[in-house]
C-alpha cells in the first residue's frame, strides 16, 4: 500500500543508470533516516557482499520529519555495508539535502549496482518534475568545495548537493559523504562521516547528487494549529533551557580533560597539556577580532552549535570545528593550537575524510615513529597525499587498523575496524559497552554516556538505552544536539500523521531497527563473543596512575543486547550524541 501524501522511494541502478520510483509502504510511515535504511539494507542487501562491489546497496534516507517545520529537523542518513566494519553502517549529517529529498516526498534515494567502466563518473539531478543520471566525468578528483561551487554556479538558489572527495572515489575506507549547509555559500561542511561510506558511493561511480525542490512546500502536519502549538512550546522549552550546545561542542574541551577523555599521543594519555590553546573558546574570543560566528548548519536549527572559523587574516577557514576533531585531529596527535587543527579539519572536508578515523591514524603514524608528534605541517602534507592516492596516502585514508597494520603497531584503539572516538571507553564504560556490542562499532553518536561514575550494574542497561533513544532520535531527523526525548518524537509522530503514537511502540521501534542491524551484522559474520575493544584499552591504563582501563567483561557487554524492560526514564531522557 502507498505511503502518506504520495511517497516514494527513488531507486537508482548505477550499472545502466537507470532510474525508478516505488510508492513507499505504508507500514513504514514512523520509519525514516537510519531505521528506513536498516530496514532496506536488510532486505535488499547481502551483508556477504563486498562493500565496494555491485551488491551493496547505499541508502540516503532523510529522517520522518524532516522536510516539516518542526525545530532541528532536517537530519538525512547515509547508510549501507561498511567497508571498514564489515557490518551495516549508518552515518548522519546536517545540512539541507535531507530536508529537500523530503519535500519533493522522497523518503529515501536508493542506489545499487556499479558502472562497468571503473573510470566514469556520474550526477544524480533531482528535482521538482525529473530525476536523471548524468555524465560528471568533469568533476572527476575534484574536492568537495570546488565541485560544489563549480555544480552551483548555474543551479537555483533552492538546492542542495551531496558529494564525495577525492577519498571516497579512491575507495578509502575512511571516506565520508558531504552535505551542503544552509548558508549562502551553500558549502559542503556537513558529513556523514563514520564507516566509510564516501567509498561506497565512490564505487557505485556517484560524484554528486544535486537536489532541487523548487517551490516545493513544507510537509504539512494532520493538524496544523496542534502542530504549530507543539513547535512552539518545543522551541520555547528549547531556548529557555540550558542551550548545552550554543558555543558548539569545542567548549566541552575542559570537561572533557578533567574527566581524563581528551586524550593524548594516540591514547597514552586522558588529558592533553595543550588544553587551553585548543579549548573551543578560543574560537568564540576570535569572533570579534578575526569575523566568525555560531549558526545553524540546516534551514530551522534553533540550536546553532556550528562554529564558523576564520583565519588570522579574517578569511573562512572551515565549519565546524568540533570536540571530536579537535581531540583526534589535535589532542590525540600532540598538535596544539585549535588554527592548526582547523587547518585539518578543512582538507579533510575538502578531500572528503571522517576527522575521527584519519585523526586515529596519524596518532598511530607518530607514535609508530612515522611522523613527529605535533607537527601540523607535515600531517597537512600527509592529507594531500591521500588526494593524490599515493601509498602512504591511501593507508592513513584507510583508517587506523590499516595504518597499523602497515606500521606493524600494536596500539591501535579500536571497536569492529573502527578508530574510537574522542569520549575515551576506559573513564566512560557505558559507552565502552556501546562500543563494544552496538551494531555501528565505535560509534559515540549510537550512545554516549558521560557518567564517569555509573554504578557498574548499569553499564548494560544505560547502553541499550541511550542506544535505543539514539536509534528513534537519527531515525526521526532531529538532530540529537536538540535533546528530544522518546515522548517528544511519538508526540510529533502523531501530531504529524493524526494518530496516537504509544510510549511502547516507539520504544519498540527502536528496539527493531537496532534487532535490523544486529541481524544484519550476524548475516556478515559478526559474532557476538568477537564483542569488545582493541587490548591497548583493556591493558593500558590512563588517568591517575594510569588506573583507568576498560575492564568490562564480555558477559556484561552483551547483556546490552538482551532487552531490559522499558523504565519511565527512558521515555524522558534525552538523545545523547
Amino acid at each position: 500500500m502507498p505511503g502518506p501524501e504520495g511517497d516514494r522511494l527513488l531507486y537508482v541502478n548505477m550499472t545502466d543508470q537507470s532510474t525508478s520510483y516505488e510508492p513507499f509502504p505504508d507500514e513504514w510511515k514512523l520509519l525514516g533516516g537510519r531505521a528506513l535504511s536498516a530496514k532496506i539494507l536488510t532486505k535488499e542487501c547481502d551483508p556477504t557482499c563486498d562493500a565496494l562491489g555491485p551488491d551493496n546497496v547505499l541508502v540516503m534516507a532523510p529522517g520522518v520529519l524532516s522536510g516539516t517545520t518542526a525545530p532541528t529537523s532536517g537530519r538525512i542518513s547515509i547508510g549501507g555495508k561498511s567497508p571498514l566494519t564489515g557490518g551495516i553502517k549508518e552515518a548522519n549529517a546536517g545540512g539541507n539535502p535531507g530536508q529537500h529529498l523530503m519535500k519533493l516526498n522522497i523518503r529515501a534515494v536508493v542506489v545499487t549496482g556499479k558502472p562497468a567502466d571503473a573510470d566514469k563518473r556520474y550526477g544524480l539531478r533531482i528535482d521538482e518534475g525529473e530525476v536523471s543520471v548524468v555524465a560528471a566525468d568533469d568533476y572527476k578528483g575534484m574536492w568537495n568545495y570546488a565541485l560544489c561551487e563549480k555544480l552551483l554556479a548555474d543551479a537555483p538558489k533552492t538546492a542542495s548537493v551531496i558529494s564525495i572527495g577525492p577519498a571516497g572515489e579512491l575507495g578509502l575506507s575512511g571516506a565520508s559523504v558531504a552535505c551542503t549547509d544552509q548558508d549562502k555559500e551553500r558549502r559542503p561542511a556537513r558529513h556523514a562521516a563514520r564507516g566509510g561510506l564516501g567509498a561506497v558511493m565512490g564505487s557505485k561511480g556517484l560524484k554528486w547528487v544535486l537536489v532541487d525542490p523548487g517551490k516545493a512546500r513544507a510537509r504539512q502536519a494532520a493538524d496544523t494549529k496542534a502542530w504549530n502549538a507543539k513547535n512552539k512550546s518545543s522551541s520555547k522549552d528549547y531556548l529557555d533551557g540550558p542551550q548545552m550546545f550554543k558555543t558548539g561542542t569545542s567548549g566541552i574541551v575542559p570537561l572533557a580533560n578533567m574527566l581524563n577523555t581528551f586524550v593524548y599521543k594516540n591514547r597514552t594519555e586522558g588529558q592533553s597539556p595543550d588544553v587551553e590553546a585548543l579549548d573551543g573558546a578560543r574560537i568564540i574570543e576570535s569572533f570579534e577580532e578575526r569575523g566568525g560566528s555560531m549558526h545553524n548548519c540546516m534551514t530551522g536549527c534553533i540550536v546553532k552549535c556550528s562554529n564558523i572559523v576564520h583565519d588570522k587574516d579574517g578569511n573562512y577557514k572551515t565549519s565546524a570545528l568540533e570536540f571530536e576533531t579537535l581531540t583526534l585531529l589535535g589532542a590525540s596527535c600532540a598538535i596544539k593550537t585549535f588554527d592548526e587543527v582547523a587547518d585539518l579539519d578543512r582538507l579533510c572536508d575538502e578531500i572528503g575524510l571522517d576527522t575521527i578515523e584519519t585523526g586515529g591514524a596519524i596518532a598511530i603514524l607518530m607514535d609508530s615513529g612515522g611522523m613527529d608528534w605535533g607537527d601540523s605541517k607535515a600531517a597537512i602534507e600527509l592529507l594531500k597525499e591521500i588526494a593524490e592516492g599515493t601509498e602512504r596516502g591511501k593507508m592513513i585514508g584507510n583508517g587506523a587498523v590499516a595504518t597499523g597494520k602497515a606500521r606493524g603497531h600494536k596500539r591501535v584503539p579500536h571497536a569492529r575496524g573502527q578508530a574510537i572516538p574522542a569520549w575515551d571507553p576506559r573513564p566512560l564504560k557505558a559507552t565502552g559497552v556501546t562500543y563494544a556490542a552496538g551494531p555501528m562499532g565505535a560509534d559515540h553518536t549510537a550512545g554516549l554516556i558521560v557518567n564517569p561514575g555509573l554504578a557498574p550494574d548499569m553499564y548494560a542497561q544505560a547502553s541499550q538505552e541511550i542506544q535505543l533513544i539514539n536509534m528513534v532520535c537519527d531515525s526521526s531527523g532531529f538532530c540529537q544536539f536538540f535533546q528530544p526525548s522518546l515522548d517528544d518524537i511519538r508526540s510529533y509522530y502523531g501530531t504529524l500523521y493524526g494518530i496516537e503514537v504509544s510510549r511502547e511502540e516507539i520504544a519498540d521501534q527502536g528496539w527493531e531497527g537496532l534487532q535490523d542491524e544486529w541481524n544484519f551484522n550476524a548475516a556478515a559474520g559478526w559474532k557476538d563473543e568477537d564483542n569488545g575493544l582493541s587490548e591497548c584499552l583493556v591493558e593500558e591504563g590512563i588517568g591517575p596512575d594510569h588506573a583507568m582501563k576498560f575492564d568490562v567483561s564480555l558477559d556484561v557487554i552483551n547483556q546490552s543486547k538482551v532487552r531490559f524492560p522499558a523504565r519511565e526514564e527512558l521515555f524522558s531522557s534525552a538523545a545523547a550524541g
